[in-house]
């Protein structure tokens, strides 16, 4: 079937080339032309994930692709999303709501029964929208998977949608992997290929003028545009990629700054809850691998993660437990890394783990069971200490009970419309170590601000007024925006789209 509506697919040459990037910068570039756009994802896979308005979840590359195109999140927008756990395969989310548990073998045969479901979400999406910008998974060209694609080619086949092939000059290689992509494709799919945009560009590109010839020569298809690595538009990652690899220098921690430990833990997940931190001026942020000596920290936080058991595990195997029950600075803990923070952690149903029972941190006094039901849900409420008001989301199967009467709650939440509310998180009696579900916690300026100023003191660093919080981020699409268009021939796109520029 093939829709009037107009859509374009960015596919990849690899995984992490700059798909969902480009895919978010064409939702601007249309919105801002007035149209009417979508993003689509048929099939994610990524521990990254948000909350929509439905109350479903999908990964968090649409959620920014559908901001950036000015509309509310969907589920229909990544009806597939998969979320792997280490030695149990992957959770299927499918449409927002939990599916089931299936290790990849099983999943890719099975994956030829949900086409019908996300092709429904795509017409669901079609019937609304002027415009639908779909992005593809990884390569567009694993020849062993080609057979069962449900993202790549074959979705760009069933809605008739031209592609756009991108490539990461960054990472090197860049002619293997245009080129090679374009000979491993079929004669329909390099027909349905309008050209390549070459993504992370570092240098001067006139020298990469002769490299854009060859490129054209060999492929038969435009270049449409170089597009310059930058550093100065923050967009929210699409999954771990970003925090899997230290890059960053292995510094130690400065005395003229507040510096913040986070445990890469294995399973991490919405990571993107930190993100903002780094956008703070006197902030620095490690991503630890590895234990080392935490006494020049200010603030040690443990993240989500999607196999809290694994994790908990990890942390005593790798050496990790001892220095964070030792650290003597503030401790924040967030949905996996708050229930990480308590004494024990119960997988009965074997959710996420084999094992039945793992002992935590023991610096809360709390305990977690791992149910078959998923709480998802977006919430809003107080921090209880300060008053700042909190907004964000939940996603975890576990439940956290309290042990003892003597235990202070962090948060009062309640969901959005409703006068219902009930306790979340819990912190130490000296204040010092807190823990919660909510994501998204430290969004919000005003307590962001307040939790970091308390910590400012502490070091006799300067306080600092509340920055813009997370609602910047729109002003970074309108960057993001320009900057493709400064270097990419947006309108011969537009116009093989079908689409006036």
């Amino acid at each position: 079937m093939i829709n009037r509506v107009k859509n374009v697919m960015f596919l990849g040459t690899g995984s992490d080339v700059g798909k969902s990037i480009l895919a978010a910068a064409f939702c601007r570039i249309l919105k801002n032309r007035g149209y009417a756009v979508a993003p689509f994802k048929a099939q994610n896979m990524s521990n990254n994930s948000f909350v929509t308005m439905e109350g479903g979840e999908i990964g968090r590359a649409q959620i920014v692709q559908a901001e950036a195109a000015g509309t509310l999140p969907s589920v229909h927008m990544n009806p597939v999303l998969l979320k792997p756990s280490s030695g149990l395969g992957a959770q299927i989310v499918l449409q927002g709501r939990v599916f089931g548990q299936m290790d990849a073998a099983e999943y890719h045969r099975y994956k030829r029964k949900l086409r019908e479901k996300v092709l429904e979400s795509y017409h669901f999406l079609a019937d609304q929208y002027d415009v639908i910008v779909m992005e593809g998974a990884g390569s567009c060209c694993e020849m062993n998977l080609k057979r069962n694609d449900l993202v790549n080619f074959a979705m760009a086949g069933w809605v008739d949608a031209p592609c756009v092939l991108v490539a990461d000059i960054d990472r090197g290689g860049v002619f293997a992997q245009i080129i090679g992509s374009m000979v491993l494709m079929t004669s329909s799919e390099k027909q349905r290929t309008l050209g390549t945009i070459i993504n992370k560009f570092r240098g001067d590109a006139a020298l990469f003028e002769s490299g854009m010839d060859y490129i054209e020569r060999k492929t038969r298809k435009p270049v449409f545009g170089l597009i310059p690595f930058y550093t100065d538009i923050h967009v929210d990652s699409e999954d771990s990629v970003a925090v899997q690899v230290d890059k960053r220098p292995p510094a130690m921690p400065s005395s003229g700054k507040l510096n913040v430990a986070v445990i890469r833990l294995p399973g991490i997940s919405n990571f993107t809850d930190l993100e903002i931190l780094e956008q703070e001026p006197d902030v620095e942020v490690h991503y630890l691998h590895h234990p080392r000596d935490l006494s020049g920290y200010d603030w040690l936080i443990l993240p989500g993660t999607k196999n809290v058991v694994e994790d908990a595990v990890w942390l005593e195997r790798e050496g990790f437990s001892e220095g964070i029950r030792g650290f003597r600075g503030e401790i924040l803990g967030i949905c996996g890394g708050y229930q990480l923070l308590g004494n024990e952690i119960f997988d009965p149903l074997g959710v996420e783990s084999p094992r039945k029972q793992v002992r935590g941190l023991g610096l809360l006094p709390v305990e977690t069971t791992l149910e078959g039901t998923k709480i998802v849900r977006r919430v809003v409420g107080t921090h209880r200490e300060t008053g700042e008001p909190v907004q964000g989301y939940e996603i975890h199967m576990g439940r956290t009970r309290a042990q003892g009467t003597a235990v202070r709650s962090l948060l009062t939440l309640r969901s959005p419309g409703s006068s219902k509310d009930w306790e979340d998180g819990h912190v130490s009696q000296d204040g010092r170590i807190a823990g919660c579900y909510v994501h998204g916690l430290l969004d919000k300026p005003g307590l962001r601000t307040r939790l970091l100023n308390h910590l400012r003191e502490r070091k006799g660093l300067k306080t600092r007024r509340s920055g813009k919080g997370r609602l910047n981020r729109f002003h970074h699409y309108d960057r993001l925006a320009r900057h493709v268009e400064r270097h990419c021939r947006v309108d011969e796109i537009l116009k093989g789209m079908g689409l006036d520029s």
